[in-house]
């Protein structure tokens, strides 16, 4: 039964994956090849190795259920392959990009360098 759970979530997992390399792509998009590779590395660790093509088959499956219509969350780019978030006929991929930017933000702002408060004891001595 476990194993069951891990499916769900790695799939739940992937569409959020897909979503997020699709917010990373922009206005140009971004090839299937490429979310699929995006995607596999991903999931790659030292002890578990997804399977490409069922990764590459989900993607696929994905992006094409998800850019049928005009008001769908995804769209095609116009060059065969290529797809991008709909900003235009898509008020959730609008608000996806917004939680993902707010995301990134906090992590920006901790790279920060700490500024050194530390006494210099050589100072002293001259």
């Amino acid at each position: 039964m476990p194993a069951f759970f891990y499916v769900d979530d790695s799939i739940v997992n992937y569409d959020q994956q897909i979503l997020k390399i699709l917010t990373e792509a922009g206005e140009r998009g971004i090839s299937v090849q490429v979310i699929c590779k995006h995607v596999y590395n991903m999931n790659r660790t030292f002890f578990v190795t997804p399977d490409y093509e069922e990764i590459r088959s989900y993607v696929q499956q994905y992006l094409l259920k998800n850019s049928k219509s005009n008001q769908s969350l995804i769209e095609s780019t116009g060059q065969r392959g290529y797809y991008r978030l709909n900003m235009t006929g898509s008020s959730d991929a609008r608000q996806l990009l917004l939680q993902f930017r707010e995301e990134q933000q906090p992590a920006k702002e901790e790279e920060k360098a700490p500024k050194d408060l530390s006494l210099d004891l050589f100072d002293t001595m001259v």
